[in-house]
């Protein structure tokens, strides 16, 4: 039984994966962001220079052939900066993801499965989804802190209510199938048949809703950091980077800005193109 279900699944994904590598798009966007990924690891040894080095004969640079980004107020390279900034940018992207697929999972789990927990748990997703994203954001840091965990933290919070809501729709129509009930007659306990059965049979919706807040909570990273509750100096975060070099738009020194504003906007929009990819391939409904 556990050969044929395997199979059934390796069949499944080789289904998804020819769907998905029909759509150049969402394989292009793949490509980048595992490119984003090997320079969040390779970073630091293959940048130039020293992210926090500062050059006073080189203050406030165009970009050239020494330093290809340009260099920022302090004569810092901005192309070590970009690499050396990835990183932060990929842990607080997904790093905030992850922990609101987990939140949310767990609780629309619950929240499908038990009757009496439903009313209590969407209740309160509809008050963290009430509440101006920002706001939240602002009210959990000034609280607990700007460190860049409390940051993953408060951006998990805020999109924890949409993965519960998600994963509580999908689960719902898998909890009323028979082989569910038959699980149940037979005596498998609750936990096994949430994280067993249920839960691997929601996942579809899981997965496309993660890459799209990945982008999400990439944006919120940055905007957090470009107003000041975020990272702070003089770590290399391409959201702070943004907000260290608007003073300087003025004085023809748009690099400090446009160039790490260029990095969250192509991250962002390859995750937003590979979730609508995924949607796509993960629809029954479209038979490509």
């Amino acid at each position: 039984m556990k050969t044929r279900r395997s199979k059934r699944s390796n069949g499944q994904l080789s289904d998804v994966w020819r769907k998905l590598k029909m759509n150049k798009v969402a394989m292009a966007s793949l490509f980048i962001i595992m490119m984003l990924l090997l320079v969040a690891v390779a970073g630091p040894w293959i940048a130039p220079y020293d992210y926090a080095y500062q050059d006073h004969t080189a203050i406030l640079q165009l970009p050239n052939t020494q330093h290809i980004f340009g260099t920022d107020n302090f004569g810092r390279d901005i192309f070590s900066r970009i690499l050396n900034g990835c990183r932060y940018t990929i842990f607080i992207g997904f790093g905030a993801t992850i922990m609101a697929a987990v939140f949310g999972s767990v609780l629309g789990l619950l929240a499908a499965y038990y009757k009496k927990l439903d009313n209590i748990i969407m209740r309160a997703m509809d008050v963290l989804i009430g509440m101006p994203g920002m706001t939240l954001l602002i009210l959990i840091i000034a609280v607990l802190g700007s460190d860049i965990k409390i940051m993953v933290l408060a951006i998990a919070i805020s999109y924890t209510p949409s993965f519960a809501r998600v994963i509580r729709g999908a689960a719902l129509s898998v909890i009323n199938q028979e082989y569910i009930e038959a699980c149940s007659a037979i005596g498998a306990s609750d936990r096994r048949i949430l994280f067993h059965h249920v839960f691997p049979n929601s996942m579809a919706p899981v997965i496309i809703q993660f890459s799209l807040t990945a982008g999400l909570s990439i944006l919120l990273g940055a905007s957090l950091s470009f107003v000041g509750m975020g990272v702070q100096p003089p770590t290399p975060e391409w959201g702070l980077m943004v907000s260290d070099g608007r003073s300087y738009l003025k004085e023809a020194s748009w690099h400090m800005s446009v160039i790490p504003g260029l990095a969250i906007i192509l991250e962002t929009t390859a995750l937003n193109y590979l979730g609508d990819g995924l949607r796509d391939a993960l629809d029954p409904r479209l038979n490509k």
